[in-house]
């Protein structure tokens, strides 16, 4: 039987993809003053963005972008490969472990180290040397028609603090320690502004466990 998916989740998708590669565009052209704010509130801006886009390659996981199976795949196959050229694939088989196991062994996303133990194997988890690889060459050729301090600043560095981002409110904060609930995971205490510029909700992560069918949208209705 075919999931019914509101037809929102496919509009709210296409927003964060466009307000993403709006922001990304116009910020390549826009010239370096470090002197001004501006500079580093668009990089807080842009790791936002960044963040919205895993967010939304996550949903398609779940399955709640599209009823179309197509059009779902495909905005996770797009999100995942303007993140950072993950492969779709290997990033739904692994976080569809880590819902099926849970704060075990099986579970790629925990692990029992301090933070930054933590936060390198679950980078390591995902992250292939040949996407690396992928990545710098690309970098390397967009230079030549675009502004290095802009690449660095609004394309490398949103995308590396966001892996920060969704590994600290999404991944260490809910799954640290020991729980005595069903989904070995806790929630942030309920305040929906700071919930969602966080991390788009995903800090009512016993919620999203409880609920993994429920879009990022509308998660923070289940608190």
């Amino acid at each position: 039987m075919q999931k019914k998916v509101s037809p929102i989740g496919l509009l709210i998708a296409l927003i964060v993809l466009g307000c993403w590669a709006t922001s990304t565009i116009l910020l390549m052209q826009w010239p370096v003053n470090y002197k001004n704010p501006l500079v580093y509130f668009f990089v807080l801006l842009q790791m936002h963005l960044y963040t919205g886009l895993f967010i939304t390659a996550h949903d398609a996981m779940h399955g709640t972008i599209s009823s179309n199976k197509t059009v779902n795949n495909l905005i996770g196959y797009t999100c995942t490969f303007f993140y950072a050229l993950f492969w779709y694939p290997k990033l739904y088989t692994k976080h569809h472990q880590h819902h099926n196991h849970v704060h075990t062994a099986a579970d790629p996303d925990y692990h029992q180290g301090n933070f930054w133990n933590w936060y390198w194997r679950f980078i390591r988890n995902y992250l292939s040397i040949w996407q690396v690889v992928a990545m710098a060459l690309l970098f390397n050729i967009l230079k030549l028609w675009l502004p290095q301090a802009n690449l660095l600043l609004y394309w490398v560095a949103p995308a590396l603090l966001s892996t920060l981002q969704l590994f600290y409110f999404g991944t260490y904060q809910p799954h640290k320690g020991e729980h005595d609930n069903k989904h070995q995971s806790r929630s942030q205490r309920k305040n929906h502004l700071a919930a969602f510029f966080s991390c788009y909700f995903f800090g009512y992560h016993y919620e999203h466990h409880d609920s993994p069918d429920t879009p990022w949208w509308r998660l923070w209705k289940k608190v």
